[in-house]
């Protein structure tokens, strides 16, 4: 089953993703983009992947619960879940494992936690980018005692990437997936990072704002359009085809 993905994209929750981006307006502009399959991955917390995944359901769009974390190298790392409830799980193991340092809305962004009417229901007064005590070579391992998988993200960036902070993809971290940016130059990537051979390579936006969510063209092949499904296809659990 093909299947156009986007399993990197941020809410309002997140400091620097826009307020438009509420979970009833991201979900619906991936389906108008023609997207099968996203991932909520806002900044070190899970707190908007309910309200997503239950107007994904309401909209019959495959809304997998993740999180963007920022491991103790600041380096970033996309980690997806199963269920809503391993997700906000680990929301919980992530904030009890990072800095306590208070948001400043004026300066970093307000972080508002939204229903699925998007109606607000809360904010998360702890700054949501501060470096979690959770390395590279442990989160692999870690997110899949909460039934997850995950991979670095962006890696071709010249900041906040596993190739920026420790110029490799060290093996004991276990990663079976990568993600590279729209304009990510394989063959140099290949030539220069040979650990990559043989990963899947995703394509993700990134998405802070609803203009740079993007029309569908990366996919996966999935024998099932859901969330358990997608993750053992990450882990390399499963053989998929997949094109950027």
């Amino acid at each position: 089953m093909r299947m156009y993905y986007d399993l990197h994209l941020h809410s309002c929750l997140s400091p620097c993703g826009d307020q438009d981006m509420t979970p009833n307006n991201l979900v619906h502009m991936a389906m108008l983009n023609g997207m099968d399959m996203i991932a909520l991955t806002d900044h070190n917390s899970c707190l908007n992947c309910r309200a997503a995944v239950e107007v994904g359901n309401q909209a019959g769009i495959v809304v997998i619960p993740g999180m963007e974390l920022c491991t103790s190298e600041e380096a970033h790392v996309v980690c997806l879940f199963q269920t809503v409830e391993g997700a906000e799980a680990f929301g919980r193991y992530v904030k009890e494992h990072s800095p306590k340092i208070p948001n400043r809305p004026e300066i970093f962004g307000e972080q508002i936690v939204r229903d699925a009417r998007d109606e607000e229901i809360g904010r998360e007064d702890v700054l949501l980018i501060g470096a979690a005590d959770i390395s590279v070579s442990a989160v692999s391992r870690l997110v899949r005692e909460f039934e997850g998988v995950a991979f670095p993200a962006h890696i071709d960036k010249d900041s906040y990437s596993v190739l920026n902070s420790l110029g490799a993809i060290p093996p004991e971290a276990d990663f079976h997936t990568a993600e590279i940016t729209v304009r990510g130059d394989v063959p140099r990537l290949l030539q220069t990072n040979p650990e990559l051979a043989g990963m899947l390579l995703l394509q993700n936006s990134d998405a802070h704002y609803l203009e740079q969510m993007p029309p569908n063209g990366p996919w996966i092949d999935l024998p099932q359009a859901n969330a358990s499904c997608l993750i053992k296809a990450l882990r390399g659990e499963i053989p998929v085809f997949w094109e950027r």
